[in-house]
């Protein structure tokens, strides 16, 4: 019983060796992730993604890096700025391990270190710039970060990709001087804006009253050159239809009997107007014999007769 006990126990021991065995020298490595090992503790190799076999006992996994792009966050400082005011700023800060073997052997801790660098290099750039160029200057800000500490980095095989400004917080006053300016700023654009609407519209009114009165003037003076012309017309038809009755009456009076036509027509005309005597504003030419009334129609007679003639033209 005694023997089969020792053997069991032999058994188990060269399993538990082979197990530690087997755990020392397999190694698999994830996906985007670096291992380095030590041979009797000094650099060896670094294992890339995959299964690994090591030496048992005499090669050690010293470090496991990440090979992923890692966001740090930067803790918030207070910074001054060029004017002498003092701002909270905070960001994150986005790095990559490019070199395990400087990574591990580089430095300490490199994303201490890496936090570390940024912040003096934030108080740096801060201090260059007045308060109110620091919150429109962020994009310079951040790549100025980037370059110092890639830079700075770049002994320790890891890669900073970018650095982005979280928050800049001013202290309460001048956050209230500020809102003050604003919305000081503010009024001032509404006013210039309200300002230019109403000149604008001041000359518009300006521009359709010249319109209007220019439409106006245009309207008048073609009804006058209308009524002109209309008038013209006028004054030429009834001066052609004087005309044309003279003429005819020329001709009338040409005929045969057609004096004797013309004395009596003037004699009726006369005795009409003499019975109109006693009315109030008419005037007559009458002879001095109101009883030579065939006399005045003969001299009126051959004073149109006369008017006819070609010497009296």
């Amino acid at each position: 019983m005694s023997g089969s006990s020792a053997t069991l126990f032999v058994v188990i021991s060269i399993v538990v060796f082979v197990v530690i065995v087997l755990f020392k020298t397999a190694r698999i490595v994830p996906q985007r992730m670096a291992f380095v090992v030590e041979r009797l503790g000094r650099y060896s190799k670094t294992l890339d993604a995959g299964f690994h076999i090591l030496f048992p006992f005499i090669d050690n996994v010293a470090y496991k890096l990440s090979l992923k792009e890692e966001a740090i966050d930067v803790p918030p400082q207070i910074c001054i700025t060029k004017d002498n005011v003092s701002v909270e700023v905070d960001g994150i800060l986005y790095l990559r391990v490019m070199d395990p073997q400087k990574a591990a052997y580089g430095i300490q801790n490199y994303r201490f270190a890496v936090t570390q660098l940024s912040m003096t290099t934030m108080r740096s750039e801060i201090g260059k710039l007045e308060l109110d160029r620091t919150f429109v200057e962020r994009e310079t800000i951040n790549a100025q970060v980037v370059a110092a500490v890639d830079e700075a980095s770049d002994p320790w095989g890891i890669k900073v990709t970018r650095y982005e400004i979280k928050n800049i917080t001013p202290p309460a006053s001048v956050q209230e001087a500020m809102e003050k300016q604003m919305r000081a700023e503010r009024e001032k654009r509404a006013e210039i804006a309200r300002s230019e609407g109403e000149r604008q519209a001041r000359i518009n009114r300006a521009e359709g009253e010249r319109q209007e009165m220019i439409a106006v003037s245009e309207g008048e003076k073609t009804k006058r050159i209308n009524e002109a012309d209309g008038l013209a017309q006028e004054i030429r038809m009834v001066a052609e239809a004087t005309a044309g009755g003279i003429r005819s009456i020329a001709a009338a009076i040409a005929e045969p009997s057609g004096k004797d036509a013309v004395s009596l027509r003037i004699a009726e005309q006369y005795v009409k107007e003499f019975g109109n005597l006693a009315k109030e504003g008419n005037t007559l030419i009458i002879p001095q014999s109101l009883s030579d009334v065939a006399g005045t129609v003969a001299s009126l007679t051959r004073v149109l007769h006369d008017a006819r003639s070609p010497s009296g033209r």
